[in-house]
This record gives structure tokens, sequence and C-alpha cells, in this order.
């Protein structure tokens, strides 16, 4: 075997915010001191090289020089550490009105999972596959998220499986606290998948039936909806491209709900918005 160095591309400020979370949990357990295979600084870099994209556990442990079943268990003890930082609905709501924001944007994206055998009940009353993704054709998981008008994700809802279509995975995680933030003065943008949403969500007005043509002004307000609400695929953007482990889960798809909101504190963190909101 040949050894050779690797840099993982992410700051050391980061990686001491990981690490004092953990060592914080650590302390919460009542771990003794140097009881642990690593330290918390270790510990953080293997759980940061794993959101990179290093999806090969095993292979984490080796060059972290623990068993496969400690790599594991350390690495989903910082997915729940992170997980835990991340705001609840109605506390990134209160913030985004305390911050002034005009209005947020409701996106939902399939996260792709190795394939999982769960069947359900589809609303025809057929028997189907409750993680396979009808729309993107591939074995999924859906997820709900709010962003602010620039991009940045704010929320990140509890996964769906990837038969559920955005509007009930909305209804189900998101809708009721968006009409009581709409009544507040903070309006919500969404895509024409959200089409009947409710009071404060606007979506945009569909093609009428026939040979009809939608009005200037209709026109105008798609145009003006979708160039606002666009931004909002920043979001998903800036967490599947920056944690590569979202473009592919691997682990238990349980699991992409915690993974998806410890990817958000990680970018947070990185782009300055976590001091503004702890």
């Amino acid at each position: 075997m040949i050894a050779h160095r690797a840099t993982l591309d992410v700051s050391r400020a980061l990686v001491h915010h990981v690490a004092r979370l953990l060592r914080d949990e650590r302390r919460l357990r009542g771990t003794p001191k140097d009881s642990r295979a690593l330290t918390p600084f270790r510990q953080a870099v293997m759980v940061l090289c794993w959101f990179r994209g290093e999806h090969d556990i095993p292979k984490l442990g080796r060059d972290h020089h623990v068993s496969r079943a400690t790599a594991y268990r350390y690495i989903h003890e910082g997915i729940e550490v992170l997980a835990a930082q991340a705001p609840d609905l109605h506390e990134a709501l209160d913030r985004a009105h305390a911050g002034g924001l005009a209005y947020v944007i409701l996106d939902g994206t399939l996260i792709p999972i190795d394939r999982c055998s769960e069947q359900t009940i589809s609303v025809k009353g057929e028997s189907i596959d409750a993680w396979y993704s009808g729309k993107a054709h591939h074995h999924a998981g859906n997820l709900q998220a709010l962003s602010a008008p620039d991009g940045l994700p704010l929320w990140i809802g509890e996964v769906e499986p990837g038969s559920v279509h955005d509007l009930s995975a909305a209804r189900t995680h998101v809708l009721g606290a968006l009409y009581a933030a709409a009544a507040a003065g903070l309006p919500t943008l969404a895509d024409s998948g959200y089409d009947g949403a409710g009071i404060g969500i606007h979506t945009p007005i569909k093609q009428p039936e026939g040979n009809q043509i939608l009005s200037p002004d209709n026109r105008t307000y798609n145009r003006l909806l979708r160039a606002l609400r666009c931004l909002g695929e920043r979001g998903f953007a800036l967490l599947k491209g920056r944690w590569r482990t979202l473009q592919h889960i691997t682990v238990s798809p349980s699991r992409i709900g915690d993974i998806a909101r410890a990817a958000l504190v990680l970018t947070h963190f990185e782009h300055d918005y976590l001091p503004a909101i702890r």
C-alpha cells in the first residue's frame, strides 16, 4: 500500500466549531477524558470528510486508525450533534421576519438513495414502492426547504419517501406555519408544483384550458414571480454542491433529514449566518 497526504478543503474555523460541538456532547454524555479513540478535533475532520463526499466509511476509519464500527458510530454522532443545531420551522420564520425579509421561498428536492424496498398504498389504492419517485425515475427521499430571497437556505424539513408529491409533503411539514407567517406579513413564493397550497403561498397562474391565453397582467405576474422564486433553487445547489454526501445517500434514507439539517448548519457557518441566528 502507498500512503499519501490529502487536503480537506474546509476552513480550520469550521473544524474547530464542529469539534467544540462534539466536545460539548461528550461532556453532556459524561464520557471520561481520553477514553475515545479520536479527539473531538480528529472526529470533526472525519465527519467533515464524509460530508464532503467520502462515502466509504470503512476507508475513513482506516485513515483515522479506528475500526469500521467506530467510524460509523462517530459519523452518526457527528450528524446528530450538527442536526441538533439547526433552527426549527418556527424559529427560522421568526428570524426571517425579524430580519426584515420581504418573503421566503418554498422548494422541494429529491435526494437519490440506494434501492430501498418499502411498500405503501398510492392514492389510487395500489401497492407501490414508497421510495421510488415516478417524477425522477429513481429511488429518492423528498425534502422540503425554505430559503431567503438571496437563495440562502433557512430551514429543512423531515424527509418523506420519493413517491410523496411536493404539495403533500409541504402540507405535512410546513404549510400551517406559512399561513401564520403570511398573516404576519411574510408571504411565500413557490413553483407551480404547489398550486392550491393556500392563502399566502404565491404560485404561477396556470394557462387557461383550450385556446385561451393568459392576460398581459397575468403573464407579467408569472415572469416576476419566477424571476424572484428561481433564486430559491440556489439553496439546494449550495447544500448539494458543497456537501456532496447529499448527492447520493447510502445510509438509511430515514436519516436524510438529519443529514440535510447538519449540512444546513455547516452552510450557515460558512456563510456567516450562524452568528446572526445564535
